[in-house]
């Protein structure tokens, strides 16, 4: 059996077998034997593969790691548990942001305390024009499911007025090349914010604010599975959601 996500993985980022093996510096039928005949590579080549194609290991591998394997570099990708996000340290947010060098991901209904800092969106800004990718999906705040959030954390219509007050804030950056900016209708069991392989996750506890709700620091690890589901998360909210003109 061909291993196909091989082979599509390779399509998609435009790559040849040749390519690949040239950049992890094996023969080229070794490569054409993994897709076509499905053998299973070393740890390093497998690693250094899905590192080139900027997939997951166990992706394009189901098989190859054992499920005490995978659960230990899972483990391995927690850094640090804050009891709640205000116990996040401030400058947590701009290091975490300072750092990317590909792409930033920012998964909330309103992110109220982001967007309302100036430097904050003057960073995101400036990564923009460096070449980040830069996207921002925020709460439609016309949609039942940031309604029902705003019950849900006391504020009532509070919810949809934060997020307006979002989209204003970041309006200053908005028409700049790379930062994109979208409102999904998504019912949020945790916001995202994202920076190459590093992830902030807040969680979100029915009847408490998020800023009172734990945070999860994640960073990928090859064989960890953590990060994956939440990457994932991001880009099905993020395919479903509605693009804001500058």
């Amino acid at each position: 059996m061909a291993n196909e996500r091989l082979r599509a993985a390779l399509l998609q980022k435009g790559a040849s077998i040749a390519d690949l093996a040239e950049a992890i510096e094996v023969d080229p039928k070794t490569v054409e034997r993994w897709i076509t005949k499905s053998r299973e590579p070393y740890r390093k080549h497998r690693f250094a593969t899905a590192s080139y194609l900027g997939v997951d290991e166990t992706y394009l591998w189901p098989a190859a790691l054992s499920r005490e394997q995978v659960v230990a570099a899972s483990e391995s990708e927690v850094l640090t548990i804050y009891p709640h996000r205000w116990a996040v340290p401030r400058d947590a947010w701009g290091r975490l942001f300072t750092a990317a060098s590909q792409q930033i991901g920012v998964l909330v209904y309103s992110g109220l305390f982001l967007a309302d800092d100036t430097a904050m969106v003057r960073l995101l800004g400036d990564k923009a024009r460096a070449g980040v990718r830069v996207r921002i999906l925020l709460g439609d705040p016309d949609c039942a499911q940031v309604a029902q959030r705003g019950v849900d954390e006391g504020v009532g219509e509070g919810m949809a007025a934060q997020i307006r007050t979002a989209l204003v804030l970041y309006r200053p950056v908005l028409g700049h090349e790379n930062f994109e900016l979208r409102l999904h209708q998504t019912i949020l069991y945790n916001s995202i914010y994202q920076a190459d392989d590093d992830y902030l996750v807040n969680m979100h506890v029915y009847g408490t604010r998020a800023a009172n709700s734990p945070v999860l620091h994640l960073r990928r690890v090859a064989g960890g599975e953590m990060v994956t589901t939440y990457a994932d998360s991001f880009e099905r909210v993020w395919a479903d959601a509605a693009p804001v003109e500058s």
